[in-house]
C-alpha cells in the first residue's frame, strides 16, 4: 500500500494516507512533476499505461508522483524519473502549483505540486507498467494539439501548461 503526504494549502505537513483514500476523498497532498526537454527544446510527453488507477492512456508531462512520508520532492522525482521512464537528469526546481481536478473513476487530484524541469537527450526506456507511449514535441505542437484533442490530456497537464510555456520562455 502507498502513501502520500498530507498538506495544507502552504504546503505545511499534517500527516500520511493511503494514497488511494486521498485521492477519494480530495485530500490536499504533495505531488511532484517533472518535465524533461531535449537541446531541440521538445517536451517528453508519455502516454500513460491504459490501465492506471485514473487517467489511463492520456498524454501527460514526462513523469510525476506523490512523495512517499519523509521522502524529499527531489528524491521522489528522480525516483519516478527512473521508474517511469528509465531516466536519470539533473533537476532544476521551478515552481509549486496548487490544484485541484476531478478525475475519472470518482477521484480527485488535490495536490501541492513541485515543478521540475531537466534537460537530456538520452532516449527513454518506459516502463510498460506505467507508460504505453512517449513522443517528444515543442510546446507550440502541444498547444496546437490540446486545442483540437483536449480530452487526450490530463486535467493536471491541461492546468500547468500555460505556466511551462512561461517558465521556458
Amino acid at each position: 500500500m502507498e502513501y502520500v503526504q498530507l498538506v495544507d494549502e502552504r504546503d505545511n505537513a499534517l500527516g500520511a494516507m493511503e494514497k488511494l483514500a486521498a485521492h477519494k476523498g480530495a485530500h490536499l497532498h504533495r505531488a511532484v512533476s517533472v518535465f524533461v526537454f531535449n537541446s531541440r527544446g521538445e517536451l517528453l510527453l508519455q502516454q500513460r499505461a491504459a490501465h492506471k488507477y485514473h487517467s489511463g492512456a492520456l498524454w501527460t508531462n514526462t513523469c510525476c508522483t506523490h512523495p512517499r512520508p519523509q521522502e524529499a520532492h527531489a528524491t521522489a522525482a528522480l525516483r519516478r524519473l527512473k521508474e517511469e521512464m528509465g531516466l536519470s537528469a539533473s533537476l532544476n526546481y521551478q515552481f509549486p502549483f496548487l490544484y485541484r481536478a476531478e478525475l475519472d473513476h470518482e477521484l480527485t487530484e488535490y495536490e501541492y505540486d513541485h515543478i521540475y524541469f531537466a534537460e537530456s537527450d538520452e532516449l527513454p526506456e518506459p516502463n510498460p507498467e506505467e507508460v504505453m507511449n512517449y513522443s517528444y514535441l515543442s510546446l507550440s505542437d502541444i498547444e496546437s494539439q490540446m486545442k483540437h484533442t483536449p480530452e487526450a490530456y490530463t486535467e493536471w497537464f491541461k492546468l500547468l501548461f500555460d505556466r511551462i510555456k512561461i517558465a521556458r520562455s
